[in-house]
């Protein structure tokens, strides 16, 4: 219904201005335009179309406005505009035929198209119409100056005009129902993803914080007892309960990336990352080599979050590439972005996995070449964060040959 009503201010704007202008120009060309055949019924057609569009304009309007909810305005409001349309259509088609109906019915034909094409009506409303300008059409063949045969013409004339009414009406408003459905259907959907989603993030947020604690204990105490007996057994234990916390790190990071805001500042890029540098060659006893412009680079950035993305990838360029490898990283300015590589000569990835690497528990997800477990969240959070700031994860990798993530940003 309110499809309608804002059709119906639509073509009433539309028809309003058609006729005004066909008003103004019988003001300027009078002489001219009163000589036409039954100009005082094309002139009757047009001040009648043009009160009847702006009525509609101005009711259809204040409808949608202020009387929204009323349900009788709705559905009367379209039913009336449908009827003026057909009436004027048909008067004019009626005007041009000199009172024989079946002469020149182009116009007529036109209305019933822009009603069919225009507006949703339900059968009962369209059956209604249809018998009505039926009517109207034969009831117009009493005053006509025509033969007894030409009236038996007219008649079925009349009704197969009101049978393409009714036929093209339904077959449009089947098309038009059927979209307003799946429509719908699809936004119901959307919102039960939404909410799944939601719940989803509350659960795996629970499950991990309430498993934090207990694997706490297990790695405080595998550490002491360590400490004490370095044994294999309690370093096995020691390590399970790491790496379950960098499992757990990654889910919890991975619902923040997806609902939190990105607060940001002024970062200098060139210190940031010789101090992300300098920490994984104290931590991993890895040959890194940063290639860094001298002119200082500074952008809007989550330090942390930045900090988690670079982590990631010079984790996965250590994990996937032998310990006599170089890793080289760079930083650069290009236009109006900013530039971050992180290369690595190591295994790189298969071609038909590169589709899947930023997906969410990924398939791609592999074990490094010393046996590191991977449950493919690291990229698609990597990927996540840089979208937060506006910018992008992109990756270069040949097989056997190596591998090339690019980080860009404004």
């Amino acid at each position: 219904m309110l499809a309608n009503l804002r059709q119906v201010r639509m073509l009433s704007a539309v028809f309003f201005i058609i006729s005004a202008l066909f008003r103004l120009l019988s003001f300027f060309y009078y002489d001219e335009i009163i000589k036409v055949p039954n100009y005082d019924s094309y002139s009757i057609i047009n001040w009648i179309q043009m009160g009847g569009t702006f009525f509609f304009f101005m009711s259809s309007s204040l409808t949608l406005k202020v009387y929204k909810d009323n349900r009788f305005l709705k559905k009367s409001i379209p039913i009336l505009f449908v009827i003026l349309l057909l009436l004027t259509s048909f008067s004019a088609s009626y005007t041009v035929s000199m009172d024989n109906t079946k002469n020149t019915l182009t116009l007529f034909f036109i209305g019933i198209t822009t009603v069919s094409l225009f507006f949703a009506l339900e059968y009962l409303e369209i059956t209604f119409i249809a018998i009505f300008i039926t009517l109207v059409y034969w009831l117009s063949m009493i005053s006509a100056k025509i033969s007894f045969d030409q009236k038996m013409i007219n008649l079925f004339a009349g009704l197969i005009l009101g049978f393409v009414l009714h036929c093209f009406s339904r077959y449009s408003y089947f098309f038009k129902s059927q979209h307003f459905v799946r429509l719908k259907q699809l936004e119901e959907k959307n919102l039960e993803v939404e909410k799944l989603h939601a719940q989803q993030g509350d659960i795996l947020a629970f499950v991990a914080h309430d498993l934090r604690n207990p694997l706490n204990n297990i790695e405080a105490l595998s550490t002491m007892l360590y400490d004490e007996n370095p044994k294999e057994e309690l370093k096995h234990i020691l390590n399970a309960s790491q790496q379950a916390k960098n499992i757990i790190n990654d889910l919890m990071e991975a619902i923040k990336t997806d609902r939190s805001k990105l607060d940001t500042q002024s970062l200098n890029l060139n210190s940031f990352l010789m101090m992300t540098v300098e920490k994984w060659k104290t931590n991993s006893k890895r040959d890194l080599i940063l290639h860094v412009d001298d002119d200082k680079i500074y952008a809007h950035a989550n330090a942390s979050k930045l900090e988690r993305v670079l982590d990631n990838l010079i984790s996965n360029a250590i994990k996937f590439s032998s310990d006599d490898k170089i890793i080289n990283i760079s930083l650069r300015k290009i236009a109006k972005r900013i530039e971050i590589k992180v290369k690595d000569d190591g295994i790189g990835i298969p071609k038909e996995l590169l589709s899947y690497i930023f997906q969410q528990f990924s398939q791609a997800g592999r074990r490094g070449l010393h046996g590191e477990k991977s449950i493919g969240l690291g990229l698609h959070i990597s990927q996540k964060i840089m979208q937060q700031h506006g910018g992008e994860l992109l990756v270069e990798s040949e097989e056997n040959k190596g591998t090339t993530f690019t980080v860009l940003f404004p």
